[in-house]
């Protein structure tokens, strides 16, 4: 049969590490909830120029033209033209370019959340990044003001795309892959990777709700509003969508039998076809032709 990194008793080499980290990072994006309040282009000396302040809110700046520099919490930083940064919610920062060449940028006033935990806060790594598509970056902060200025049934999902794309060509060109890493660093995020890293190891066993809440010292009754607040899903439906997931990959990339990826994903296989079928909509057999 074929195992998969997660198999319980197997251990984690480094690459099994790094694929549950990644694992992780994406399930908790997919419950990444942004607003954007404004949407600006600005050229010219004025408007740049602040002492310091503390907003509540992130900034996200793309510079086309000019030079200047930020200071977040006592530190300087000098973004040139042709580069995308984020500044942080609660970061103490001064803004300041030179009235013989000064910024022209596209910027908007977002925030981002996970949970209740927000995605970009003070002290975080300075999220910098040459922007390999100006034209796009360009295209996507127009976009924005546009849908701002000019609002329709359907603005606010046109504007949250555009600050998703933004953010993740910011986060992908500067170089920032341990970004997400660095976020489940906190207690809370680590009591969560917990659960989540138990139930990845334990796909082929019967899990229930008390084992995974004794993992963080939780009644069932708080632990299972506590995991649907930061997933969005409940424990048992995160644990479907994890058998199901690794069904899917099973199908896919191994001749591996039907009744065997049942038994792998702890379901008897006449379950697992219907469990499937609903999930896919088509059952395992004609998945896996599909695929091929």
């Amino acid at each position: 049969m074929h195992e998969s990194p997660f198999d319980a008793g197997l251990g984690r080499t480094p690459d099994s590490n790094s694929y549950f980290r990644t694992d992780v990072a994406d399930r908790l994006l997919e419950n990444l909830t942004v607003h954007v309040s404004h949407a600006f282009y600005r050229a010219g000396y004025y408007g740049w120029n602040a002492p310091e302040e503390k907003p509540s809110f992130n900034r996200l700046y793309y510079v086309s033209e000019g030079e200047g520099a930020v200071t977040l919490d006592g530190v300087r930083y000098e973004p040139r033209a042709g580069q995308l940064f984020i500044m942080p919610a609660g970061a103490v920062q001064t803004r300041f370019t030179p009235p013989h060449n000064p910024y022209s940028r596209y910027f908007c006033h977002f925030d981002a959340r996970i949970g209740e935990w927000p995605l970009f806060q003070a002290g975080d790594d300075f999220h910098i990044a040459d922007a390999e598509d100006p034209g796009r970056i360009k295209a996507l902060f127009l976009e924005m003001i546009a849908q701002s200025e000019h609002p329709g049934p359907f603005s606010s999902l046109r504007v949250k795309a555009c600050l998703l794309e933004l953010l993740a060509r910011c986060l992908e060109s500067g170089g920032h892959a341990g970004f997400m890493d660095r976020f489940m660093q906190s207690s809370e995020r680590s009591k969560l990777a917990r659960v989540l890293e138990y139930i990845d190891a334990r796909l082929q066993e019967s899990l229930e709700v008390e084992q995974l809440a004794e993992l963080v010292h939780l009644h069932p009754n708080y632990f299972i509003p506590y995991f649907k607040k930061q997933l969005g899903t409940t424990p048992m439906n995160y644990v479907q969508h994890k058998r199901i997931e690794l069904a899917r990959r099973l199908l896919t990339s191994t001749d591996t039998g039907i009744s065997a990826i049942a038994d792998r994903v702890g379901m008897e296989p006449a379950h697992f076809s219907r469990t499937f079928k609903k999930a896919t909509g088509v059952s395992p057999s004609s998945y896996r032709n599909s695929t091929r």
